[in-house]
């Protein structure tokens, strides 16, 4: 299950930075995604859709936390994938209570560390680091109830 939840990040940060990019609909990169991954579990692909399509709809609440704790970079200026795996792992520190903080930092990291540039794993860390220790207020910012769900 790691492995697959991972590669279901993986193909998440790979759909957000498409979404993010050209604008595509969600919907038809997530199926795309999907239809390209058979290996991918029914349950990963629930995963997938949803942080895919929460950290979507999140994603003016997560710039405007990422902006708060990484004020020297402004949210438009950051690398496109850099801003999708904050996003991404902001919205899972959130809400998903089965994945523990470090466990969503590190996953992050590895993103950075796959797809960004030399600096981005250190950055990604930072900016995450900063942020772990304020889950609550990123559930409140998010309007996530303390069932987890928004």
């Amino acid at each position: 299950m790691k492995h697959q939840r991972r590669y279901a990040r993986r193909i998440a940060i790979q759909a957000l930075y498409e979404i993010d990019s050209v604008d595509h609909s969600p919907e038809s990169v997530i199926a795309r995604y999907v239809d390209n991954s058979p290996n991918l579990s029914s349950s990963n692909v629930d995963f997938l859709r949803t942080m895919v399509l929460e950290t979507t709809r999140a994603r003016g609440t997560l710039d405007n936390l990422i902006a708060k704790h990484a004020p020297e970079w402004p949210v438009d200026q950051l690398a496109i994938i850099d801003r999708n795996i904050l996003r991404l792992a902001l919205w899972e520190l959130a809400v998903l209570k089965d994945t523990p903080v470090k466990v969503a930092i590190n996953e992050a990291v590895e993103l950075a560390k796959l797809f960004g540039s030399d600096s981005a794993p250190r950055f990604i860390n930072g900016v995450l680091g900063s942020l772990a220790e304020k889950q609550a207020d990123i559930r409140q910012s998010l309007d996530i109830e303390e069932t987890g769900q928004p």
